[in-house]
């Protein structure tokens, strides 16, 4: 990948891994959903701080279970 702000659709889906495919995103932009993008043409492109944007949107956060903070408390 160049260092470019931007990236192109098959750039997002490496990006995630193949978790989304070039068309998901396809379907996405025609439903509105998913991360911002710019269109100039009909190049499509993805400005690379929304998607960071995007990303913590959709962070979870998980605690730990009840038994897991039991056992440190006791030194275990």
């Amino acid at each position: 990948m160049t260092d470019s702000k931007f990236l192109t659709p098959d750039e997002v889906a490496e990006r995630y891994r193949g978790g989304l495919s070039v068309g998901t995103l396809r379907n996405w932009r025609a439903m509105r959903i998913g991360p911002s993008y710019v269109k100039v043409g009909k190049a499509v492109l993805y400005p690379i701080d929304e998607l960071d944007a995007w990303d913590e949107k959709n962070r979870v956060q998980c605690r730990a279970s009840k038994r897991l903070t039991e056992q440190h408390s006791d030194g275990a």
